[in-house]
């Protein structure tokens, strides 16, 4: 398999490709705009890691992410003046292919930092290395072949830096075969930590459905990133062609708001939509037994009672309410306004202005929506 993965892009790596680079060009834009409002909170660097970086183009001649983002950025006088890649995979092959398709890139030269790209495995070194260091803002991409370099404290070595991101490749078959297997114990206990790995290996020896198993798996990752700092996770899921089992997950860590509203949109775009035009960011049978995936896969109807019961007897803006109830749901700005505007019409909430004169359909910042109290008895 691994002689082939490289020699056609597939419609899945096609999609995490563009995902990847589509936020890498809005996380940039807002760090560049917050850089020159402030321009002593950071010498003005912006950077992109990649430590499996792979090869520099399939051999179908298609682009690969590192790539991709070269390119972008080369369009982007901003980014020419500020940005520093820096890539690596352990594979010296593939690094060669890498440095020489970047150089190939017309207009490189405009790069005021070009391109680093090294040859190495990725372990605790690396880890150390991002630790010790103050990172300049840094969008930080892991797409490991299976699961070896892939852990918590890798992740929070460059997340705990101020304006850094982080997405992560998640293979969820090997991860899931590793929780059973003695022999990889440790990359697992670095992934989701002891405690967590060990807590999944005991569910796991009891009878669990396969879906269940998944649901588990990406509650305590979920979890555990939290629990570092990463404040907003949001899975997106992949699955095979023929749609019977996940193949693997892109995991988008961050600490602000902004960043996790943005990275919703994007992976809604390429999400599947489900009943009442809610788009899953991924398909996962998850239930009440895992609380912070289970909101995730919740009809638009549900939206309606769930904010009557949380907002009851208050009154919010749309931004107020949107930033504080979306977060762990797949709901998006839009699915709020309409729901909103259903329950206006529908005498449930109360808005100022009201529709009219408001123009039918529309919530504006401004707006401020009452919401009733709870009858008793």
């Amino acid at each position: 398999m691994a002689d082939t993965f490289f020699e056609e892009q597939t419609e899945q790596s096609l999609v995490k490709a563009e995902i990847i680079s589509k936020y890498f060009w809005a996380w940039a834009k807002v760090i560049i705009g917050t850089q020159k409002r402030y321009p002593d909170r950071s010498d003005g660097r912006v950077a992109y890691i990649d430590l499996f970086a792979g090869l520099g183009r399939y051999r179908s001649g298609a682009k690969t992410t590192p790539v991709m983002v070269v390119e972008q950025a080369i369009q982007e006088p901003d980014l020419c003046e500020r940005l520093v890649c820096v890539f690596n995979d352990k594979d010296g092959d593939n690094t060669s292919s890498l440095q020489t398709a970047l150089a190939e890139l017309p207009g490189i030269e405009k790069m005021k930092f070009r391109p680093h790209v090294e040859t190495g495995e990725v372990g605790e070194q690396v880890v150390r290395r991002f630790e010790a260091m103050s990172l300049v803002p840094t969008f930080f991409f892991v797409d490991p072949f299976g699961y070896k370099g892939l852990s918590l404290r890798l992740v929070n070595s460059v997340l705990k830096d101020w304006g850094c991101d982080c997405v992560f490749f998640f293979n969820y078959n090997r991860i899931n075969m590793g929780l059973g297997n003695a022999a990889v114990e440790e990359h697992m206990d670095a992934l989701f930590g002891k405690d967590r790995a060990d807590s999944l290996r005991a569910k796991f020896k009891l009878q669990v459905k396969p879906a269940e198993r998944e649901a588990f798996i990406l509650e305590e990752l979920t979890k555990a990133m939290k629990e570092m700092g990463g404040q907003f996770v949001l899975p997106f899921r992949f699955r095979n062609d023929e749609l019977s089992r996940t193949t693997h997950h892109l995991i988008f860590v961050t600490k602000h708001f902004r960043g996790y509203d943005i990275m919703k949109g994007i992976m809604a775009g390429y999400g599947s939509i489900s009943d009442q035009g809610v788009t899953r960011l991924e398909y996962n049978p998850a239930d009440a037994r895992t609380p912070l995936l289970f909101n995730f896969y919740r009809p638009l109807d549900d939206l309606a009672d769930m904010l009557l019961s949380d907002y009851q007897g208050r009154t919010v803006g749309i931004n107020e309410l949107y930033e504080a109830h979306s977060v762990g749901k797949s709901y998006i700005a839009k699915n709020y306004r309409e729901v909103l505007c259903h329950m206006e019409a529908a005498g449930k909430i109360r808005m100022e202005p009201p529709c009219p004169p408001r123009r039918k359909g529309t919530v504006a910042e401004h707006v401020r929506i009452t919401f009733p109290r709870k009858e008793s008895g």
